[in-house]
């Protein structure tokens, strides 16, 4: 199924009742995007009420719940304890995913090709420029690689996917941490820019010899060519959902302030090495109480249903553990204007 599909999903779930009070909307990242799709849908057909999420990228939904013009924000980079004070807002887990390179060889089926972090870095460095570089041939002896020059394609928006990926490629590489850095936005050495995860998947399969990186869920519904990754344990893995939840099980939520945990490059033979967490940013001081608790309820619904549909697209449902502390903390800390919770 092609992304345009999920696309035409999730508009049937909003559009039919944009007039009702009870849809809420919401904006940002572009990382859980088809699992908010699929939500979306089955929670209209449940409840008669409509979610309306943009698929904006991280940094322009961070910005628009602190304009308060959504109902909810949605990052893939968690915020710090000192900016969600500053801000007033409340941040918690809504699902877990993974991360994956993706390529356009010819000639090279879905996940044939090996590549390690350090060689990733080097890519989008621009210090590898082709397919058949040494450092490449020695991760893949006795594949054909071909000479081709190799197209980086990275995102050109504000992105958590890409704080994710800049962050792992920054623990594999001192120059890439020196010269690039960690970041929803950073100053890109080489590469053709993306909106979304849907842009950079569209440019991957539109540029022969081209890399990028996409959340799982688009690569595998689109068909594109992923790569295996090696990770901390020195073991080269394919991605699918149960190396992101080994990545996921050593996360400490309850002595992390603001659920602010990252999981890139956990330790574990079975960890995938770009896993990640997708956030939900709300205010916790709600000047409309009944749309604020229409949010909790949607994700309340989604915590409780919405599991098979996560693992369907290869996303990591929360644990149980970590949705009931979720839901203590949403009576502790969200309040309506009397400061009466609203959960």
């Amino acid at each position: 199924m092609r992304m345009k599909h999920l696309f035409a999903t999730i508009a049937i779930a909003t559009i039919a009742v944009g007039a009702q009070a009870a849809d809420i909307t919401g904006a940002g990242a572009t990382f859980p995007y088809p699992i908010y799709a699929k939500w979306a849908e089955m929670y209209k057909k449940s409840s008669g009420n409509g979610l309306n999420y943009q698929s904006v990228g991280s940094g322009a939904g961070i910005k628009q719940i602190k304009a308060k013009t959504v109902d909810f924000g949605a990052s893939d980079m968690p915020l710090p304890a000192a900016e969600l004070d500053a801000s007033g807002l409340f941040q918690f887990p809504a699902i877990m995913g993974g991360v994956v390179p993706v390529v356009n060889v010819p000639g090279l089926a879905a996940g044939q090709l090996k590549l390690t972090g350090a060689v990733l870095a080097d890519i989008y460095l621009g210090k590898i420029t082709k397919w058949n570089a040494p450092q490449i041939a020695a991760l893949n002896p006795g594949v054909k690689l071909p000479a081709d020059d190799i197209t980086v394609v990275r995102r050109a928006d504000s992105s958590g996917t890409s704080f994710l990926w800049t962050d792992y490629l920054s623990q594999m590489s001192p120059e890439f941490k020196s010269r690039i850095g960690a970041g929803t936005t950073v100053k890109w050495a080489v590469g053709v820019g993306g909106k979304g995860n849907e842009g950079v998947a569209a440019n991957v399969q539109r540029i022969k010899g081209s890399i990028g990186y996409v959340e799982w869920a688009y690569a595998k519904r689109n068909k594109m060519q992923h790569t295996q990754l090696q990770n901390k344990d020195g073991a080269f893995l394919q991605p699918d959902d149960e190396a992101f939840k080994a990545a996921a099980a050593g996360a400490n939520w309850t002595g992390t302030p603001g659920y602010a945990v990252v999981l890139t490059n956990q330790p574990g033979k079975a960890s995938w090495p770009i896993t990640g967490v997708s956030y939900i940013l709300v205010h916790k001081s709600q000047a409309d109480a009944n749309r604020g608790k229409e949010v909790l309820k949607f994700f309340d619904w989604a915590y409780k249903n919405g599991d098979a549909a996560a693992v369907e697209l290869d996303y990591v449902p929360m644990p149980d553990s970590v949705t009931k502390l979720v839901q203590d903390a949403w009576r502790a800390n969200l309040k309506d204007a009397s400061g009466k919770a609203v959960w």
